[in-house]
């Protein structure tokens, strides 16, 4: 009941965002091409965003996500890639972003679960590491993407709806049914909740964990990709404060920063929600230093909410 309820009051703020938008920016907000430009925007940060949720529930945390879809990008789009790309075919790229992106989630996961280091010390050294190995790789130049074929790929549509919604759609409903209906989600949610009664449980716990982490690491590899279609460039700048925006759209969705309760639908409205507002705020033209401003009273709000419900829940429980 109360995760409906969550979930209800996500759908109800977006509809009341919705509401603001058409009232103030008219038909530049209730048009189908803007309609299809927020989602557009929303399905990059979505997926990063699916990933983080399941490192958040697992009782982790990653600041590097950001420089590794720039890491990422870049090291799909140097000229030794896309001349095997030319050679074969486009997908070397994709598949150079997504081990790009396993490899990076790969250490972080070693270096927290075997290397008992604090997750935001290991993933805040991977940011700078990342983000400079980037800057060296592509000589802090921006490389365009040449390869016309996946430009066409991913920047088309299917049945009007673009290939990049699609993409994020496609990953959205598998974190779901992973988190939902597998026993790998079921086992994220025990080690979020308790790691010490999970491992006294039988749960390999470390390799679980290392596991999370090269998930979070290939939807960085995907979001890197998709990017690369969007602005056809791979640049060292790429994927800046996603981190930020990731964990926004997690904790507004309800997963709880402590870890142990997750919600892919509700992480899916946060992104929504906080790309609307960015859209709102762009169509009557309010300076960024205003969006960042909201974005901060929400993060506030959401997470003094989410300790409210917490301590409820403790208290009926002792009861």
């Amino acid at each position: 009941m109360a995760k409906s309820n969550r979930t209800l009051g996500l759908v109800i703020a977006l509809g009341l965002l919705c509401v603001v938008g058409a009232a103030t920016a008219g038909e530049r907000f209730a048009s189908l091409d803007n309609l299809l430009t927020v989602l557009r925007l929303a399905s990059v940060i979505g997926v990063v965003s699916v990933g983080m949720t399941f490192v958040i529930t697992g009782g982790g945390i990653d600041l590097s996500v950001g420089a590794i879809v720039a890491l990422s990008s870049v090291w799909a789009t140097t000229l030794a890639t896309q001349s095997m790309a030319e050679d074969f075919h486009w997908i070397v790229m994709v598949g150079c972003a997504l081990l790009v992106g396993a490899g990076c989630g790969l250490v972080n996961g070693l270096l927290v679960a075997y290397g008992k280091i604090a997750p935001f010390i290991v993933t805040l050294a991977m940011l700078a590491g990342a983000r400079g190995l980037a800057e060296i790789i592509a000589n802090r130049r921006t490389q365009i993407v040449r390869d016309q074929g996946f430009i066409e790929f991913f920047g088309g549509s299917v049945l009007g709806i673009p290939v990049l919604v699609l993409v994020f759609a496609l990953v959205a409903a598998g974190g779901w049914v992973l988190l939902n209906r597998t026993t790998f989600g079921r086992r994220t949610l025990a080690i979020g909740g308790n790691p010490e009664a999970a491992r006294l449980a039988g749960l390999k716990v470390a390799r679980h964990t290392t596991l999370l982490y090269v998930l979070l690491g290939l939807a960085c590899g995907i979001a890197a990709v998709m990017l690369m279609a969007r602005t056809t460039t791979g640049t060292s700048t790429h994927g800046g404060l996603y981190e930020l925006d990731a964990i926004a759209a997690v904790v507004i969705g309800g997963t709880l920063l402590r870890g142990g309760r997750g919600t892919v639908v509700g992480t899916v409205l946060g992104v929504l929600i906080f790309t609307t507002l960015t859209n709102v705020f762009t169509l009557n033209n309010l300076d960024t230093s205003t969006q960042a401003v909201a974005k901060g009273v929400i993060i506030v709000i959401a997470v003094l909410l989410q300790q409210r419900l917490a301590n409820r829940a403790g208290e009926s429980h002792a009861r």
